[in-house]
């Protein structure tokens, strides 16, 4: 009698992108041997990114912030408007609050420091090509504060326009928009609306799909720029946006 095996997952297939060539290879000879991880490009600037996608067809691109022609942000910008694009990880050398936000914004599945230990790095691809963006929650909560900043005009414009993509969900998709905008996990989210996990997970798939967003993290963005965790107050530990 043959034992059943688990079918292996194809490997997760990953670009490089860098202008300095050291960094690359020494990217390139780090993930190329991780189990699972198949380097199958490496580029040296954001122009050169749409043509290695089309032809090569990766899963994930890890992407340099500053590149001398077209820098990593304008090449995400691009890369996540066209249909079936790969998931993006930012890859720069310093905390730029304003770039990695940017990034985020533009459907950056998250970002990694050059100096993160290689388990992490490696780590980090795996678990954006399996659709978990990668951002700590320290540094979440540092952009969203980014995020709030800037020109009163600016602030009430962004608030407006946020507000009018809010009030497109049902109002359950609100209350669980609102909670990924606190930070709280499926498990808690599900908890605090009494709903089962499979639930929110299937409520964030719809407002993903509903607002045009990428990753947990651009719903919080959302939220934050609607200005809707101010009125409900962060203090009293949860309970649906004001509606």
């Amino acid at each position: 009698m043959n034992t059943p095996t688990t079918p292996v997952p194809p490997p997760v297939r990953l670009i490089v992108v860098d202008d300095d060539p050291l960094v690359r290879a020494g990217l390139a000879l780090m993930l190329g041997g991780a189990d699972g991880i198949d380097i199958v490009g490496e580029g040296a600037d954001g122009s050169e990114v749409a043509a290695l996608v089309d032809r090569l067809r990766p899963d994930v691109v890890l992407m340099d912030i500053r590149m001398p022609g077209m820098d990593g942000l304008a090449a995400t910008e691009l890369l996540r408007r066209r249909p079936d694009a790969p998931e993006v990880v930012v890859l720069t050398t310093f905390h730029a609050d304003e770039q990695v936000l940017r990034a985020i914004r533009a459907g950056a599945a998250g970002f990694v420091l050059k100096d993160t230990p290689p388990a992490q790095i490696v780590d980090a691809v795996r678990r954006v090509a399996a659709g978990e963006p990668v951002l700590s929650p320290a540094v979440t909560r540092r952009l969203m504060a980014r995020a709030a900043g800037g020109a009163a005009d600016d602030r009430s414009e962004r608030r407006a326009r946020a507000r009018q993509r809010f009030a497109g969900l049902a109002e359950r998709e609100q209350d669980v928009a609102s909670a990924v905008g606190r930070g709280s996990s499926n498990a808690e989210i599900a908890a605090a609306l009494h709903l089962s996990v499979a639930t929110v997970k299937t409520h964030v798939s719809r407002i993903l799909a509903r607002l045009g967003l990428n990753n947990r993290v651009q719903i919080a963005l959302l939220v934050h720029d609607a200005g809707l965790l101010d009125e409900d107050g962060e203090q009293d530990g949860g309970g649906p946006a004001p509606r």
